[in-house]
Formats: C-alpha cells, sequence, structure tokens
C-alpha cells in the first residue's frame, strides 16, 4: 500500500480543514515547500496537493506553489483543486503535476472530462470520489449529487481511469478513522482499481486496517500534522 502525504493550499500557506469547512482552517505551516522536503527527505515518493482556493473558486490558484515542489523536489505529485478548463489542466501540468485531480466536473460536465481523457491520456488523471452517504458530492463537498459511487467509478473505469481515491466527507480531517467498508466494497466490485483511501486516518492501526482491506494506497493528511502518525513509522510502513 502506496503512503501518499498531503498538502492543503489556501492563499500559499498548508492547512487542514475538518470536513470540508473553510471555517474550520488550521495553518501548520507557511512554506508548503519545507512540508514536502520532509515528506521527501522521509523517504516517501508522492505527494497528494490540494488548492483548496482553487477548489471554492473554480480556478487553479495555487499553480506556484505546485511549481516550486515539482521543482524542488522528485515528488509524483497529484494536484487538484479548480481545475475546470483546458487552460487550468495545462497549467496543472506544465507546472509539474504527474497526475491531475479531477471531481467536480466529472460530475458536471462528463464531455468535458471525457475529451481530456481522450486527449491527455486515462493515465494523466487520478479521479476524485468524494462521499456522503455513498453519493457523490461535488463543489468543494459543499454539494451532495444523487449519484451513487460505485457507479460513477464504473463509468470512468471503462474509460481507462486506473486510480481513484475515495473521501468519506463525513470522517475527514476528524481522525475518528476511515470509511473501510466502503472500501472493501468498492475493492470487491473493482478488483483490478488502483484505489487510495482518503479520510480520517488517525493511527497505525487504520493504516494496517486499510492495508488488509487491499486499499493501494492511502492519503494522510491531518494525523501526520497532529503527530499522531511519525514519518518514521510511515517511512517503515511505506519500506514493507
Amino acid at each position: 500500500m502506496q503512503i501518499i502525504p498531503a498538502i492543503d493550499i489556501i492563499e500559499g500557506k498548508c492547512v487542514r480543514l475538518t470536513a470540508g469547512d473553510y471555517t474550520q482552517k488550521k495553518i501548520y505551516n507557511e512554506h508548503p515547500l519545507e512540508v514536502a522536503r520532509q515528506f521527501e527527505d522521509a523517504g516517501l515518493s508522492r505527494l497528494h496537493l490540494v488548492d483548496l482556493d482553487g477548489a471554492r473558486s473554480g480556478r487553479v490558484k495555487n499553480w506556484k506553489v505546485l511549481e516550486s515542489i515539482a521543482g524542488k523536489t522528485s515528488l509524483v505529485i497529484d494536484f487538484g483543486g479548480g481545475i475546470k478548463k483546458e487552460d487550468d489542466l495545462r497549467v496543472v501540468f506544465n507546472s509539474g503535476a504527474a497526475l491531475a485531480t479531477i471531481g467536480s466536473i466529472a460530475v458536471k460536465d462528463e464531455a468535458t472530462f471525457i475529451g481530456w481523457i481522450n486527449k491527455f491520456g486515462a493515465e494523466k488523471f487520478l479521479l476524485g470520489a468524494d462521499v456522503k452517504d455513498e453519493k457523490i458530492t461535488i463543489g468543494g463537498w459543499m454539494e451532495t449529487t444523487e449519484i451513487l459511487v460505485d457507479d460513477f467509478i464504473e463509468k470512468y473505469r471503462k474509460l481507462g481511469i486506473i486510480q481513484v481515491f475515495c473521501t468519506d466527507v463525513s470522517k475527514d480531517g476528524r481522525l475518528e478513522g476511515p470509511a473501510t467498508t466502503l472500501y472493501q466494497k468498492l475493492i470487491e466490485k473493482f478488483p483490478d482499481l488502483f484505489l487510495i483511501a482518503s479520510g480520517g486516518v488517525s493511527s497505525l492501526q487504520d493504516l494496517e486496517e486499510l492495508q488488509e482491506a487491499g486499499c493501494s494506497g492511502v492519503i494522510i493528511g491531518k494525523a501526520i500534522y497532529e503527530s499522531r502518525i511519525s514519518l518514521h513509522q510511515l517511512t517503515r510502513m511505506n519500506n514493507n
């Protein structure tokens, strides 16, 4: 199971929200590059970088942070938040992202996203399935749809999408444990999917549980910043 640390950005700073609530914002570091270098020094190879300003405004805002981290580390970065137009997508790729994280547009404008898959290749995208009560949520988690998560994944799996990260919105940032039962259900239905768990991870026990469930990767944010899990522990687990 691949360990993928997360950096969420607001106004160029490393922050974390609780349950996607912008009013529950905590700044952890004013210099995201420093944080990214710590992850790289710990032997981690991937990074989940989220432009929260972009997610809220519908346009990529913090691409300079991406450019800085991509240019000064060797981390494989997926970047998301505000990618709504091809111009934004090109900015993300040109700034050094290996993968573009796509969520809302895959729900609201399927034709555009399918066009991007055909143009850039399905392997260039990480599909974000943000979920509340097994239904997809969009717009920085502010809007819940009637689309079931397994229907959503199945549609894009058929178009070649391999990597999907699934976040249970109700659990994210709460350090109350991940949505393991949901992940088990999805893995059973899509055994060849590279499924990345996200949200709620608070301990090594949670990581072991997700590994046992068959998750291919796990995104960890608040548990690192709140020192619930040390980078040393993550390094050791990543190397197992």
